[in-house]
């Protein structure tokens, strides 16, 4: 009976350490996938990262053209109505020697 007994606490013994590697090879696995997981989630942040500042440089450029845009059309006007005074001028001098 004895020997029966040692037998079965044997068997439970190898039965633990068996199940307690086959928890410690999930374990790992688990953790792997985690990293890989946590590295997927990296490189994807520091992609939109890098698209965003992309997106952002682009806008900052069309943003400078449009002012540069609207500088233009504020000096061409400005010119325009410089020309339109200058010939509205010429006019009334004409008119004042007649």
């Amino acid at each position: 009976m004895r020997k029966i007994i040692i037998a079965s606490m044997a068997a439970a013994a190898f039965s633990l350490a068996a199940c307690s590697e086959k928890t410690q090879d999930a374990a790992a696995d688990t953790a792997a996938s985690a990293g890989e997981d946590v590295e997927a989630a990296g490189d994807a942040m520091a992609e939109g990262a890098a698209d965003a500042a992309a997106a952002t440089a682009e806008a900052a450029d069309d943003a400078g053209n449009a002012v540069e845009g609207t500088v233009n059309a504020a000096g061409d006007a400005a010119a325009a109505a410089g020309d339109k005074i200058a010939e509205e001028t010429a006019k009334a001098e004409a008119n004042d020697k007649q």
